[in-house]
């Protein structure tokens, strides 16, 4: 008998057979019941309901063969996996489809595809896992184009070198993570970069929208990972030289990171590597108030200790996510190495933690003896790490659970900034009165909470959520008008509009702001020399802008 094919879901996150049951469903709506709400649960339309947009664009026939008008394939590419996104899949409001999803092979198709594009007048869209929050892989894109293309990237997923002497590789763009890893594995390396996105997004997705790792300090961003890019762009090709670093002007580099497939095709880059950590501690530390808490996260920041895992949780949060009750704050404390035990340096921020009223009941949690070559987010190695890594496999559930609320029309999603430790507080106050108003306003019924995912020495990067009640064929609106709330209460306080999440289409008001004009000049010049059809990915960053 021939195995089906895991496939993943159209709607939701992840794969298929992974999604909450119904079991798992009942017990969700029983615990949020407890919480005040009251959940009904509703089952997602099938693809053949949809009644998808007729796809209005045929390719030629040298790129026929890249092609496909499926309607799984089209409804699977049509949005992100937001919120917002997978309560439109439920409602089957799939307005603006991809007409077309192209899978190239090889670079030159990627050039080929451009070229068809911007002679055609026909928006193209580069999709990695599909795992954007921001409404980044939408063919949303305004008037003015013939059609729109999702160009899927994720055929092209090979590691082509490993340097050892240099510690680097060359890797495509569309390598999953677990396929980047697994092919790393053999030489020993990892390139320890694992957001929650991990299993679903790709190298190229974290280079263009600026991806945030799963640890907390040091090498949080794939920004400090990268050696060189290479990218297509409709008007030739741009490849930086590999350099540790470099004063040479502007980063060539730079340009491209971040900027969300609006500059071109990213396609390949050389990524620096890491050994795999064999040593690890963990521990998990109570605090009376969250105040305490931020104090002791703030004095481990400022300490050079780095660790892994810094992750601060509040009341609300703890209780909710981490089963933790009656505590003010819960800090996730990790530290690991592929060098040295890395007790002492756990001992250390522990005795951090105790100077503001910290208590780890459980104390340190040490390992000495990890496989170097074993998976990272494995229940094998969540095991080895302790309270860190058993917060980290609830942490990477967390999405199939939200997609189990969605279908509950509860309202359930984030929102995340930085900013100084200076600012913290008021921001910390002023967006949770903003969010909390927001929520009682327009669902009547919610909680908001906050945890701090990423530290630095001069500030955190504080990530908020929110779980309320919500109406069945409203929640899309009853989210975006909380978000907006949020939102300008984030830059009246000076956060970021995003510290990890990218900008896409729903953050561009408050992102506009926030970028120089200067910068967006500079920005608008550059795109109309790398795309003077105006077909890369319009209406992310930039307007779209009229075909020359």
């Amino acid at each position: 008998m021939t195995a089906t094919p895991r496939r993943r879901s159209w709607w939701g996150w992840g794969w298929e057979d992974q999604a909450a049951g119904t079991s798992e469903r009942a017990t969700l709506a029983r615990t949020m019941a407890g919480f005040g709400f009251t959940p009904e649960d509703h089952d997602p339309p099938a693809v053949a309901d949809l009644a998808l947009r007729a796809s209005r664009i045929r390719p030629p026939e040298s790129l026929a063969g890249l092609c496909s008008d499926d309607p799984w394939e089209r409804a699977a590419h049509t949005h992100g996996k937001a919120y917002r996104d997978v309560a439109r899949n439920l409602l089957g409001r799939l307005d603006e489809p991809p007409d077309l999803v192209a899978r190239p092979i090889r670079e030159s198709d990627v050039l080929a595809l451009l070229e068809w594009c911007s002679d055609a007048g026909i928006a193209a869209i580069a999709y990695g896992g599909g795992s954007s929050v921001v409404g980044g892989i939408e063919a949303r894109v305004g008037e003015g184009y013939a059609g729109a293309v999702s160009i899927d990237l994720t055929a092209m997923d090979r590691v082509l070198e490993v340097d050892p002497v240099s510690r680097a590789a060359r890797i495509q763009a569309g390598a999953l993570g677990p396929v980047l890893e697994d092919q790393l594995r053999p030489h020993g390396y990892s390139l320890r970069h694992f957001p929650q996105s991990f299993e679903f997004s790709t190298l190229g997705g974290w280079l263009a929208t600026r991806a945030g790792g799963h640890f907390a300090t040091v090498y949080t961003h794939i920004d400090d990972l990268v050696e060189a890019i290479r990218v297509v762009t409709p008007t030739g090709f741009s490849a930086s030289r590999r350099l540790p670093g470099s004063g040479a002007g502007p980063s060539p580099d730079r340009l491209f990171l971040g900027s969300e497939g609006a500059l071109g095709v990213i396609t390949e880059a050389w990524v620096r590597l890491q050994d795999r950590p064999r040593w690890r501690a963990g521990a998990s530390v109570r605090f009376a108030t969250w105040a305490a808490g931020v104090e002791a996260v703030r004095a481990i920041s400022q300490a050079a200790l780095f660790p892994s895992n810094c992750r601060l949780l509040d009341g609300t949060e703890a209780a909710l996510t981490a089963g933790a009750v009656d505590v003010g704050a819960l800090l996730v404390l990790g530290f690991e190495s592929a060098d040295h035990p890395v007790g002492p340096w756990l001992d250390r921020a522990l005795d951090l933690t105790r100077a503001h009223g910290g208590e780890a009941p459980d104390g340190p949690q040490l390992s000495d003896a990890g496989d170097p070559t074993a998976s990272a987010g494995t229940e094998a190695s969540a095991s080895r790490e302790g309270a860190a890594g058993e917060w980290r496999s609830t942490f990477l559930r967390a999405p199939y659970t939200r997609d189990a609320l969605a279908r509950m029309s509860l309202v359930v999603e984030t929102f995340e900034t930085a900013c100084t430790w200076d600012r913290f507080d008021a921001l910390h106050a002023a967006v949770t009165d903003a969010a909390t108003r927001a929520v009682a306003e327009v669902c009547g019924t919610g909680v908001v909470t906050c945890r701090f995912t990423h530290v630095y020495p001069d500030g955190p990067a504080p990530y908020f959520s929110i779980y309320a009640q919500g109406r069945w064929g409203d929640q899309v609106a009853q989210w975006d008008a909380v978000k907006v709330t949020v939102s300008e209460a984030l830059a009246a306080a000076g956060g970021t509009i995003t510290h990890h999440h990218s900008v896409g289409r729903d953050h561009r008001p408050w992102y506009d702001r926030q970028r120089p004009e200067p910068v967006a000049a500079v920005l608008r010049a550059g795109k109309a020399v790398l795309d003077p059809a105006g077909i890369l990915n319009p209406g992310v960053l930039l307007d779209p802008q009229p075909r020359r």
